[in-house]
């Protein structure tokens, strides 16, 4: 065995208190048409979204940025109403290699805990790119929660 075999693959977690309930934010993530609405970092704009929410179906999510079109795929392992979403995910960002996704959901009065764990990154740039990604994600999902209270 060499030493790389016995080192941990990077991963990154990220905690937002959300306004809105636990069923509110599951459905956001599993909603194509919601994820059109928040679902890119930054300035990247979303331009096609293929779901099939299910254990075993899979998504398909196309980014631009100025230059390209980013591709992201992967299949749902874990669709747990309105706690938890597991889903592989693969892009170039992850140099089409599997990283594993996991979207935890916690009540907290009227509000939602969101913890978002990403692992399996081939490397550490990996995951201080989509650590980045996420956070800014994030951040529009909070502010899609809010426009789009009942």
């Amino acid at each position: 065995m060499t030493g790389t075999e016995s080192l941990p693959k990077p991963m990154i977690h990220l905690q937002r208190l959300l306004p809105a309930s636990p069923q509110e934010v599951f459905d956001a993530w599993i909603d194509p048409e919601s994820l059109r609405q928040w679902f890119c970092p930054g300035t990247v704009s979303l331009t096609s979204v293929e779901l099939d929410a299910r254990v075993g179906g899979h998504f398909r999510i196309v980014m631009q940025d100025e230059t390209k079109d980013l591709i992201h795929t992967g299949t749902y392992r874990e669709i747990n109403p309105p706690r938890r979403l597991v889903f592989t995910w693969r892009s170039s960002g992850t140099y089409a290699q599997e990283t594993l996704v996991t979207v935890e959901l916690h009540a907290r009065g009227a509000m939602t805990e969101l913890e978002l764990t990403h692992t399996l990154f081939p490397d550490d740039a990996t995951a201080s790119n989509h650590e980045r990604g996420w956070q800014s994600i994030v951040e529009k999902l909070a502010h899609h929660l809010t426009e789009h209270r009942p």
